[in-house]
């Protein structure tokens, strides 16, 4: 009989709704219960697509016993950490500091209050490794709750009161300059991997932020070494298994600093973060590699991850089911292994299989290719293809179709499991990054998608008073509110849509957005907070400033209220977005791995931003061309507006005449504009580094 959790929105709840464990979601109630019956709660953290998650759900929480000792016991908790963020992070503070490490699942024992006393993360059926099994975790939290009250109560309440004294007060550190960007700078070069690409060593995660931060200080110094690291950290892991060498996109990250074998599962933030940036550096460089791979990176998000609603799904899992031998899908009872899902089953090749597919002579070509060897580099003598570096000219009319037939022989593979929920931060990069690419390329089919995603997070996601629901699913939105990284994300993408498409509306509902922010996000000095003021009150209120997977609430609402304050000329949204900008200052010389969006927006301060506005009819060829000239500038976080001279469209265009009665464009910075021009090639001029 379904439990609790049958009424969900979010996928990773629903894959629990059917467990013997008597689940509650994250809910108020579920505390009184806990307070009721005089029991801890067990709190359960992970997502969709997290391998070790779906481990420990089949050992211990499908297992009848251990759910029995559990619902006697304990009141459970299951939170999936995307649609929950802010419960994610204060638990996760408490059991990196208690442990030292944390991932997911994660596992925390709290008091009815909600405070924590006891941590893990996954917890074997039996004892391993030195690791004690989940059974007996449970009947040792059992018996302290039981036996030594007194104790737990004294653990909990210190960890709370360390919890609570950690602030963060960033906003007095003034902005960053040349010095704090050098450091920065510097510091990436010494953790560079001049080998692979990239940063640090194994696991490898794709460095997007700092290589956007890399490409804009190129643009504005001209410093050829940043742009070499981004280039090269970008070719790595394009040629690499990271990489999905025949249907675009990227998975979640290395296992090795080669980019050889990846973690199989696909975000919907990796892949539009990097989509974005390898367009970034095909605006800087004109890479065909860095074209290809953009392309072909939006054409996946597209194909794999929309959604009826015109959204786009989170995830897809790292699992599929496993084949036999010759690439077929086993069936239940059908031999050893029958029924398992299998990390990277969907995307790795065997010689053999190669061959089944594209006969002898073809599958040899691919092999050479694509790295697949008969040792194999990843798992039973299969391949995750790659592009070696060796791979010499080849026969690109050939090479399309195997391509092509290997594309299409994976598609009658068990497919990987999706995350069908649609989160507003994550769409809000999507959003950017398909309507930038298809600007760039001219891709309209893919400014529609980008649209329509937009077009859904104001219908579904915005109430009418501007404010953001976090989720939603099938066209139903969640009850989670939205935290700071939504507001900002979805801000960002609505700005990028509106330089494309001219549509000031977008500039419009980013303001909304961002009026929010600072109504209900802003702290003492300009500090922000992940979540809002009149948010449901945890132990402690979660503000982290650093880039992790995604750009920060924090970093990502000051670029966002940076951009929005030079097409508005706001002066309440460029001092906020200068005073969350001393978290960078603090940050920059010291860890610029986890500041890199901050760094980015940084240098994208330092130039001006510069404002570009382009007036001339619509459809007009001059119009059409200094307006894309206009979007492939380069300098750091310059904004466009276009349309019309003196529309309402956009407050740039306001007292901005035709020139001769023809298009032309203004750009502006620091409150000093250049002569209005009317030459694509005199915009450019405009938009390098040396002006």
């Amino acid at each position: 009989m379904p439990n609790r959790l049958a009424q969900a929105t979010s996928p990773y709840l629903l894959q629990h709704a059917d467990n013997p464990v008597d689940w509650w979601p994250w809910e108020a109630e579920a505390f009184e219960d806990a307070r009721r019956r005089d029991v801890p709660v067990l709190l359960s953290v992970g997502y969709s697509a997290c391998h070790w998650c779906h481990v420990m759900a089949h050992e211990s929480f499908e297992d009848d016993d251990t759910a029995a000792y559990m619902n006697e016991h304990f009141v459970s908790v299951k939170v999936d950490r995307e649609e929950r963020p802010d419960v994610d992070a204060v638990y996760m503070e408490a059991v990196q500091a208690a442990t030292g490490q944390g991932g997911w699942p994660m596992t925390v024992f709290l008091t009815p209050d909600a405070e924590p006393f006891y941590f893990g993360t996954y917890f074997p059926p039996a004892p391993r490794h030195g690791m004690p099994s989940f059974r007996q975790v449970l009947e040792g939290v059992a018996a302290a709750w039981g036996g030594r009250r007194e104790e737990v109560a004294e653990v909990a309440g210190k960890i709370v009161r360390e919890l609570s004294g950690r602030s963060l007060a960033f906003g007095g550190q003034g902005q960053p300059g040349e010095e704090e960007l050098a450091q920065a700078l510097l510091g990436l070069t010494r953790e560079y991997d001049p080998g692979h690409g990239g940063f640090g060593g194994a696991p490898k995660f794709p460095p997007s932020m700092a290589v956007e931060f890399l490409l804009r200080h190129y643009a504005r110094t001209g410093a050829e070494g940043a742009l070499q690291m981004a280039a090269d950290t970008c070719e790595a892991m394009a040629r690499g298994g990271i990489y999905d060498q025949l249907g675009g996109g990227f998975a979640r990250y290395s296992v090795d600093r080669e980019w050889v074998v990846p973690h199989f599962e696909k975000m919907l933030y990796d892949n539009a973060l990097l989509c974005r940036v390898y367009a970034h550096l095909w605006r800087a460089t004109g890479s065909d590699l860095a074209r290809r791979v953009a392309l072909e990176t939006a054409d996946f998000m597209v194909r794999e991850l929309r959604t009826p609603e015109g959204g786009f799904a989170s995830a897809l899992d790292a699992d599929s089911a496993v084949e036999d031998g010759r690439g077929h899908p086993q069936a239940e009872g059908s031999g050893e292994g029958a029924g398992r899902h299998v990390e990277g089953a969907y995307y790795v090749w065997t010689p053999a299989q190669l061959v089944d597919v594209l006969g002898p002579e073809d599958a040899e070509f691919a092999a050479r290719h694509f790295g697949v060897t008969q040792e194999g580099t990843f798992e039973e003598g299969a391949s995750v293809l790659q592009l070696p570096q060796d791979a010499g000219v080849v026969d690109a009319e050939r090479l399309a179709g195997i391509r092509a037939r290997l594309l299409a022989a994976r598609e009658e593979r068990p497919r990987p499991g999706r995350d069908d929920k649609i989160v507003a931060a994550w769409n809000g990069l999507a959003i950017a990054a398909l309507a930038e690419v298809g600007g760039y390329f001219d891709r309209p089919d893919l400014v529609e998608r980008a649209t329509e995603a937009a077009d859904l997070l104001v219908r579904l996601h915005m109430d009418t008073g501007a404010r953001l629901a976090r989720t939603s699913k099938d066209g139903h939105v969640g009850a989670n509110a939205g935290v700071l990284e939504d507001y900002a994300d979805v801000a960002e993408g609505f700005l990028a849509l509106a330089a494309v498409t001219g549509e000031g509306a977008w500039l419009e509902f980013a303001g909304f957005l961002l009026d929010i922010v600072l109504d209900q996000f802003v702290g003492e000095e300009g500090a922000l907070y992940d979540t809002a003021h009149d948010a449901e009150q945890l132990i402690r209120r979660p503000q982290d400033p650093t880039d992790n997977a995604t750009p920060s609430g924090w970093t990502a609402a000051a670029g966002a209220l940076l951009s929005y304050a030079a097409h508005t000329g706001s002066e309440a949204h460029r001092a906020a977005a200068e005073r969350a900008l001393g978290v960078v200052k603090a940050l920059a010389p010291r860890a610029p791995r986890f500041i890199g969006w901050g760094l980015a927006v940084a240098e994208a301060l330092l130039d001006g931003p510069r404002e570009i506005a382009v007036v001339g009819p619509p459809e007009a060829p001059g119009t059409l061309a200094l307006h894309r000239a206009a979007l492939l500038g380069t300098a750091p976080g310059s904004v466009v507006a276009v349309g019309e001279p003196d529309s309402a469209e956009f407050p740039l265009l306001a007292g901005r005449p035709l020139v001769d009665g023809g298009p032309a464009a203004y750009v502006c910075r620091h409150f000093v504009c250049a002569a209005p021009v009317t030459e694509v090639e005199a915009l450019g001029r405009e938009l390098t580094p040396d002006t």
